[in-house]
């Protein structure tokens, strides 16, 4: 899918998806005659996004772009395409669909599991313990993939409140892709996940790499800061901000210079609850 066509085709909302917090549609694509395409999206319009006590209102959809680009611009290719832009019910989000139904399992399987305790097979991270329905203690694991490690250096970049299990999808060709970054990049320590297993161990150096990249893209006057904190436009019913704000911005830097200082994925935090509810 082109940035174009997602950004200028006509959006034909396909269906409702029931089960998220924020008013999210799948969508067709259609062309100028108005005939599907055969490409989907996941819209999710500002004048839908839930009040939040802890998030400014109506950035959401903006936060969800702006982890798509420092994910694209740092070279972890791990969000799909996500542009800001108006559709039928106003201006938000829209993200490119990852079609892992053709895939035969579902967002988080393979990747996000439970395992009976004790029995935590070679290749999975435990990360907590917890019961089964008929009460049997179970352990729940994420995968140790090094594409998953990577998406868990990403979310610390991100400050990512929300790593659900099902938020996270591998694609036909087994590419691993995450999704529903609306809690990210906020001032204060947020970081709720599912991929706790690597804490404490050395940063992959290949995401050391892609931190360096992305420190020099984040400078003053760089790419990525500049996009990330222009104004994005005269979008219908809504102002003219940045992506994310002056301070968020300087958070995020800070973020990068701290992996790159200690290049450790960081410890659980003692002071606050870190894991997402529920973790599916």
């Amino acid at each position: 899918m082109s940035g174009r066509t997602l950004t200028t085709a006509e959006l034909q909302v396909e269906g409702v998806l029931t089960d998220a917090s924020n008013l999210t549609a799948r969508v067709l694509l259609t062309d100028a005659a108005g005939e599907p395409t055969g490409e989907r999206a996941l819209y999710k319009p500002i004048r839908g996004e839930a009040p939040l006590r802890d998030f400014p209102a109506r950035t959401l959809g903006r936060r969800e772009v702006a982890a798509y680009l420092i994910s694209s611009v740092g070279g972890w290719d791990l969000i799909p395409q996500t542009v800001l832009r108006d559709g039928p019910l106003g201006p938000g989000s829209v993200q490119r669909w990852i079609d892992w139904e053709s895939t035969g399992w579902g967002p988080g399987a393979g990747l996000l599991e439970a395992f009976p305790d004790g029995a935590v097979p070679d290749g999975w991270l435990p990360l907590v313990q917890g019961e089964a329905a008929d009460g049997s203690p179970v352990t729940v694991c994420h995968a140790d993939t090094a594409d998953l490690a990577s998406l868990a250096v990403l979310d610390v970049v991100l400050n990512n409140a929300d790593r659900k299990g099902a938020h996270l999808v591998r694609d036909a060709d087994g590419h691993l892709w995450g999704f529903d970054h609306g809690l990210t990049l906020h001032l204060d320590d947020k970081l709720r996940t599912v991929l706790w297993g690597w804490a404490g161990q050395p940063l992959p150096e290949e995401d050391l790499a892609r931190l360096g990249r992305l420190r020099v893209e984040l400078a003053a006057g760089a790419g990525l800061a500049t996009r990330l904190t222009e104004p994005v436009g005269d979008l219908p019913g809504d102002d003219t901000g940045g992506l994310v704000s002056a301070a968020e911005l300087v958070a995020l830097r800070a973020r990068v210079d701290q992996l790159l200082a200690d290049p450790v994925f960081p410890a659980l935090p003692t002071g606050r609850y870190p894991l997402p509810w529920p973790l599916w």
